[in-house]
């Protein structure tokens, strides 16, 4: 269902155009059908537009004079330039992450790090990815970092439309999932250096399966 909520309602269109980017339901590249959409959300093209003015200025979407409005395609050259400092912030999260780390904060990462790996063996993509993300997150929020995480969060949302992607790179998902494990026993071991590292490593290798990815297209 589409339907949504009539209070805050540009806030809620953002946030279902969102979640349809991040679950694929819209790719990059798709053109966004306003009229159609926005029948099937219950709201007014106003706020409709609204969301996507927002969207837009977030690097989701992008909009073409005479055209309209489409999702937005992440280049190769955007990739090289994002996916570095991406590393290096989230690398910046787990170096603080694993100074600040709780027993309480490890007991939750376990339990996400045994879904991840019941996902990456059962070759679940979809629910892997999800996992993934939300480990990223906790880390994220573990180094208690506002401006930090600022940043990360304004950059996550331009990756999520290609980072879903790499893990259909054969072998990607199993190389992902032992990267995870060993950030994690990082993080166990209190080892800032050591988890910055590793994460740096880790979003590194996520490019490199992408750019895999479009040479086996392109070939």
């Amino acid at each position: 269902m589409l339907q949504i909520n009539k209070s805050s309602l540009a806030t809620e269109v953002v946030h279902k155009l969102r979640l349809m980017i991040n679950e694929g339901r819209l790719e990059p590249g798709a053109w966004i059908d306003e009229q159609g959409l926005a029948l099937a959300m219950g709201v007014s093209r106003t706020p409709f537009r609204e969301a996507v003015r927002i969207l837009s200025a977030e690097g989701l979407l992008r909009i073409e004079p005479h055209k309209g409005c489409f999702v937005n395609v992440l280049t190769e050259n955007d990739l090289d330039e994002i996916f570095p400092l991406m590393a290096m912030l989230e690398g910046r999260c787990a170096h603080e992450a694993a100074k600040r780390a709780t027993a309480e904060d490890l007991k939750q990462l376990a339990v996400m790090h045994e879904k991840l790996e019941h996902f990456a063996s059962h070759q679940k993509i979809d629910q892997y990815y999800l996992i993934n993300k939300q480990i990223h997150e906790a880390i994220q929020k573990m180094a208690g970092n506002k401006w930090l995480s600022n940043m990360v969060d304004d950059l996550r949302k331009k990756l999520s439309l290609s980072r879903h992607k790499s893990l259909t790179l054969e072998g990607r998902i199993e190389q992902s999932c032992a990267e995870h494990l060993s950030i994690f026993a990082a993080l166990r071991a209190h080892d800032s250096e050591g988890a910055e590292a590793l994460t740096k490593t880790h979003l590194m290798r996520q490019l490199n399966a992408l750019k895999t990815l479009q040479q086996q297209v392109k070939s």
